[in-house]
């Protein structure tokens, strides 16, 4: 049986550049050890400088949920004015003291001991007097935190100092500070446990395919440097301002690097196990698997890389900035496959397969292996053939049902304080909050208008239910603000003391509307949007506005940015495989896998773990990495089929294709869904979810779409799919 140039199996002749050809001149043979070890040191020295900077990436990320809103939202406009209103660029934290009895004067002479001692805490700007619940049993009191200092640092300390409190008293710290220090601690893990465990889940992995001592280090190692030398440039180009990193983007670049360096890695060592027994020689050998790999290395990807980019037309920056930060660890995924581990293989030849050496023996063909051998795989193949419509069809039916749950999936966002997992003391401090105070207090919804209507704005926020009350900030106020209520400004201390005056930027004042409602919650932003309607001419910004902001923009981005993805991969494929009919094949089961997934995680997340919703942005980010990571292997199949169809007709080609592919893709496919289910390990909402979405979704395009449904679906259809390339003319 003829051999043919394919993804999985080598030509014979040789491969190598003529000037390094074995016998040539001595220089020559100097640079076939020069080449991989110039290689090897420029990575090292790549990894060595990236690798220092995993404890460093907090001085350059940001985690200001304001910073990622668009321009044009007004609460970014109001956060930019805030601080000439406020004075000291600030972020608030509430304390709130609660117990079963009612608080005696012991309980608040230590309440105030306790605030005494807050003032003595670095970067603690000032606190506010003492405010007692209506019924009697809680107190809270606001703390100005100096935002130049992450609330990680100085929220842990103010915890420590208030948990002195005595008689006895439940304290909590909860607010905008709160929320954001927990987060914070949940994120901590980011750069040890999240990367030992995906580096832990990976190796073994690869111990099981590989069953050797040397070759899963040598993998892993690759995936490690490419994973150091993307962190490198991202960190700097943060450093720079030149784009914003979160820790949110931080997890899944290095979980994105890991898992498609890994994949990519794969598909090399297949080839190079190939080669090694067709070439006797060693670098005859990497040139030609080389030669067999390049090529769908850089298609599948350029198709992640040319997904992933469509980000940047969000106008969420939480999304626009994973684009290239993503794009860049694709890049170095890539590089590192294609150069830093044909190196190390070089250098470690078969003794890299050890105890299962690849012996040169030139009657070998991978081809007749795989097709006529018993394995999974070939016969796995032969039963495709044997029954593809009923297979395509029963696969398609069940598929589509199990999406059509996705409509179930509540993904209009998610109260901050359910953003952590687990323990959150700021999210039972804002439960002690809303259960003796108005649930918004702390978190006032922040209202700029012209000076000449303070009075007409603040009867209008009176004047509606979700509104407590309604305070403007003050310029000689020892408080900060003065209460407004219909009859005008009010004054502090008894009868007769003038009203203090408005604090006046630019014509304009600033009002505080504390809500009935807790700040993150649905109803809270029912209620900012009825400010907005009643006040259209106003600017309403503070956490819940900037909830409600990123979560309508979010939406938008979603409706826009989906369409794109499909379009420019479509696109790609039709280039790749010089086809309209597979293209769009391939576009529209990678879509229906998406739709199972999300539907599958509809159902778990609304009965089995309970969620409260999702955020906007899940859908999003899991259609971005399924349909573009979900694409690879079909690329990775269907170039394989069509070189094998260009000789032996569509319906051979796939059976061909697939017996050859089938192990090392699925292998490939295993490792992907390990890396993205370690996300899981951070007690964070989002994360937990797009884990899931991605893993699953990535084992379902795996095991069931790029095994069953498109080698069915192409072989029932037959030489038309390739239409209208000459492949579609001529008989099977």
């Amino acid at each position: 049986m003829p051999k043919q140039t394919t993804l999985e199996s080598a030509p014979p002749t040789e491969t190598a550049p003529p000037a390094i050809r074995r016998g040539g001149p001595g220089w020559a043979k100097w640079l076939r050890i020069l080449i991989p070890a110039l290689l090897i040191v420029a990575w090292l020295v790549g990894a060595g400088q990236g690798g220092p900077l995993f404890s460093k990436v907090s001085e350059v990320a940001v985690n200001d949920q304001t910073l990622y809103l668009p321009e044009s939202a007004d609460a970014t406009a109001v956060q930019e004015q805030l601080g000439s209103f406020l004075g000291e660029d600030a972020i608030p934290a509430i304390i709130v003291w609660s117990s079963p009895d009612a608080l005696t004067d012991a309980d608040f002479t230590a309440i105030n001991e306790a605030l005494t001692a807050i003032t003595d805490i670095n970067h603690v700007l000032e606190t506010s007097p003492v405010i007692p619940s209506e019924d009697g049993l809680a107190a809270q009191a606001f703390v100005a935190l100096d935002s130049s200092v992450l609330p990680g640092e100085t929220v842990p300390e103010l915890r420590d100092v208030l948990a002195e409190t005595p008689n006895d008293l439940t304290v909590q710290v909860t607010g905008p500070a709160g929320f954001t220090a927990d987060l914070s601690a949940s994120f901590a893990g980011i750069d040890g446990l999240l990367l030992l465990v995906a580096l832990g889940v990976v190796l073994v992995i690869l111990i099981i395919v590989y069953r050797s001592p040397m070759l899963p280090f040598i993998v892993l190692a690759t995936s490690l440097f490419a994973l150091c030398t993307a962190l490198l440039l991202v960190w700097w180009l943060a450093k720079w301002e030149i784009l914003l990193l979160s820790s949110q983007t931080q997890g899944i670049l290095f979980i994105l690097v890991i898992g498609a360096a890994t994949d990519y890695s794969l598909l090399y060592v297949a080839r190079y196990r190939e080669t090694l027994r067709e070439h006797e020689s060693k670098w005859d050998a990497t040139w030609a698997a080389l030669r067999g790999t390049w090529e769908p290395v850089l298609a599948s990807g350029g198709t992640v890389i040319a997904g992933l980019l469509m980000l940047l037309f969000s106008d969420l920056k939480t999304n626009s900035t994973l684009g290239p930060v993503a794009a860049i660890g694709i890049v170095f995924s890539m590089l590192a496959a294609l150069t830093l581990l044909p190196a190390l293989l070089f250098w470690a030849g078969r003794a890299a397969f050890w105890p299962r050496r690849a012996k040169f023996d030139a009657s070998w063909s991978a081809e007749d292996e795989a097709i006529h051998g018993n394995g999974f795989w070939p016969r796995l193949a032969r039963w495709v053939q044997r029954a593809p419509r009923a297979i395509w069809i029963s696969t398609t039916i069940i598929l589509a049902v199990l999406a059509a749950f996705s409509l179930q999936l509540k993904a209009e966002g998610v109260p901050a304080s359910e953003f952590v997992l687990g323990e959150s003391e700021a999210r039972d401090g804002q439960a002690a909050l809303g259960e003796h105070f108005p649930g918004g207090s702390g978190s006032p919804a922040y209202v700029i208008v012209p000076e000449a209507e303070l009075q007409q704005t603040a009867t209008a926020l009176l004047g509606l239910e979700g509104i407590s009350s309604v305070a403007v900030t003050a310029s000689d106020s020892a408080a900060g603000t003065a209460p407004v209520t219909e009859d005008g400004i009010q004054a502090f201390g008894p009868p007769g003391t003038p009203a203090p005056a408005p604090t006046v930027v630019d014509g304009k004042v600033l009002l505080q509307a504390t809500l009935t409602d807790a700040a993150d919650s649905d109803a809270a932003q029912a209620t900012v949007i009825e400010i907005r309607e009643q006040l259209p001419e106003s600017l309403v910004g503070g956490v819940t506005a900037t909830a409600l902001d990123t979560n309508t923009t979010s939406v938008n981005d979603r409706n826009l940015i989906i369409p794109l993805v499909l379009l420019v991969i479509t696109l790609i494929l039709m280039l790749l495989l010089r086809s309209i009919v597979a293209p769009l094949l391939l576009v529209v089961t990678t879509v229906l896998s998406f739709g199972t997934a999300m539907g599958v995680a509809a159902l778990l997340f609304n009965y089995v773990f309970d969620f409260p919703g999702a955020d906007p942005s899940v859908p999003l980010y899991g259609f971005v990495f399924l349909v573009a990571l979900g694409i690879d292997y079909n690329i990775f199949l269907m170039t394989r089929v069509r070189e094998e169809s260009l000789v032996h007709g569509t319906r051979e080609g796939v059976q061909r294709g697939l017996a050859v592919t089938g192990g090392v893709i699925t292998s490939a496919g295993i490792v992907l869904a390990a890396t993205f289910a370690a996300l899981a390990v951070l007690p964070i909402m989002f994360l937990a979810q797009l884990a899931f979405i991605v893993a699953f979704g990535v084992l379902l395009d795996t095991f069931i779409v790029r095994s069953l449904l498109v080698p069915a679906l192409v072989t029932d259809i037959g030489r038309k799919v390739w239409w209208p390339s000459k492949l579609a003319v001529g008989e099977e």
